[in-house]
C-alpha cells in the first residue's frame, strides 16, 4: 500500500470514529439510560478518546521516537491552555464573590 493510500484510509477512519464518538455523545445526553454524574463522566471519556483520535489520525502524533517532540509540544501548548484558563476562572470567581 503506498503512502497516499495509508494516509488517506488513516483519515477515513479517524473520521469515521470520530464521528461515532460524536453521536455517541449525543445519545448519552438525548436518551438518559443513567443519572447525571454517570452521564457526564461518559461523556468525559468520550471526550478524551475523541481527543486521542484527533491526535492519531488527523495531527499525526505518536509515541514513536521520531514524533516525540510533537507530542511534547501539544502537552506544553495544552498546560498553557489550561494554566490560561484555570487562571481566568480564578479571577472571575473571585471577582463574583465580591460583588455578592
Amino acid at each position: 500500500m503506498n503512502d497516499r493510500r495509508r494516509e488517506t484510509l488513516t483519515y477515513v477512519t479517524g473520521f469515521a470514529i470520530a464521528l461515532a464518538l460524536t453521536f455517541a455523545a449525543f445519545a448519552a445526553v438525548r436518551w438518559p439510560v443513567a443519572p447525571a454524574g454517570t452521564t457526564f463522566a461518559i461523556i468525559l471519556a468520550l471526550a478524551l478518546v475523541q481527543v486521542v483520535v484527533q491526535f492519531r489520525c488527523f495531527l499525526h502524533v505518536s509515541f514513536a521516537r521520531s514524533s516525540r517532540e510533537d507530542l511534547l509540544l501539544v502537552l506544553f501548548s495544552a498546560l498553557i491552555i489550561a494554566l490560561m484558563v484555570s487562571g481566568t476562572l480564578v479571577i472571575l470567581f473571585n471577582l463574583r464573590t465580591r460583588m455578592m
